[in-house]
């Protein structure tokens, strides 16, 4: 990443500042929060005061598990008592690194860090908003902070319809949503975005595809979904399932179909085709698609054995 050089004017505030990012290092995290929180209410008291450089944002090494729940506490109080976004996002990159370790998952919820951290959602700058959802991401790998974390599942949603396509903070929601959507016990806040997901799917690049792959994965796989998904459309869906894709974007394109063909075979009731439109995905995958069973007969030759095994799944069912 490129840093960018401070200005001469700035040069002594800029020294400061990375000797309060070594403080990090040197002593588990109490210095830099030290110099950060009185940063901050010097903030408040004088008008103009200068940016932190950005530069001193990508130093923060991710040594932070040794922070104890005096440093934590003063990174959470500091999100609170600043509204300065570069000030932001070195607390949120702290915290980010610091919850990778399940002992502070446990202690920044306990500190109630999970409110102040999930509020930097609604108003702040993107940059400001991607740092949070990567804390929130971390976090979320401890199931009792799901619990808290889920009432920011529809403006993670939204944050992801209005981001620019492929960013940074599309992606940073994305990759929460896959950990918020490993169980069932969330997908109802996700349901009505399906259309959105696909979207992403039909027009963003690899690496967005992969991510929002992983989210309609772990949708798929419940039942309760299948109709939301059947009724989609996306008239380029077939082209997901060619031997010349990428092998990550093809492996869970197959599981994704495979898991909406299993709950469409194992309903109850029985299932209307003529509710679905000729483009829709019930029509493309379930419903008697020759272009779909070629190209499947296609990727049954294809050198990978994970894929093949997710082919005969669906043809299989």
């Amino acid at each position: 990443m490129l840093h960018r050089l401070p200005r001469a004017g700035k040069m002594g505030e800029w020294r400061r500042l990375r000797a309060a990012v070594l403080g990090l290092v040197l002593s588990a995290g109490a210095y830099y929060c030290y110099c950060l929180w009185r940063r901050a209410a010097g903030r408040g008291r004088r008008r103009g005061a200068p940016r932190v450089p950005p530069s001193v944002m990508e130093e923060i090494p991710p040594s932070s598990h040794s922070m104890d729940a005096d440093a934590l506490q003063k990174l959470i109080h500091l999100l609170k008592a600043t509204d300065d976004p570069l000030i932001q996002e070195q607390a949120l990159i702290a915290l980010s690194n610091s919850a990778a370790f399940s002992v502070n998952q446990e202690i920044i919820r306990n500190l109630g860090g999970l409110s102040v951290i999930g509020g930097m959602l609604l108003d702040c700058a993107p940059a400001v908003k991607e740092k949070a959802l990567n804390a929130l991401n971390n976090l979320s790998m401890n199931i009792k902070n799901q619990e808290e974390i889920q009432v920011y599942i529809m403006q993670v949603c939204k944050n992801i319809e209005s981001a620019p396509l492929d960013s940074d903070l599309q992606l940073a929601g994305l990759r929460l949503l896959t950990n918020m959507s490993v169980t069932n016990a969330y997908h109802y806040k996700m349901i009505n975005k399906i259309p959105c997901f696909l979207h992403l799917l039909s027009e963003g690049s690899e690496r967005t595809q992969i991510q929002v792959l992983k989210v309609l994965v772990n949708l798929s796989a419940n039942p309760a979904t299948r109709r939301h998904f059947l009724k989609a459309q996306v008239p380029s869906l077939l082209s997901f399932f060619d031997n010349c894709i990428n092998r990550d974007i093809l492996l869970r394109a197959l599981v994704f179909a495979a898991n909406l063909k299993k709950n469409v075979n194992n309903e109850d009731g029985i299932t209307t085709e003529d509710e679905y439109s000729e483009d829709s995905v019930f029509s493309m995958l379930c419903r008697d698609s020759a272009a779909f069973a070629q190209k499947l007969a296609s990727l049954l030759h294809h050198p990978d054995t994970d894929v093949k095994e997710q082919v005969v799944r669906i043809l299989t069912q």
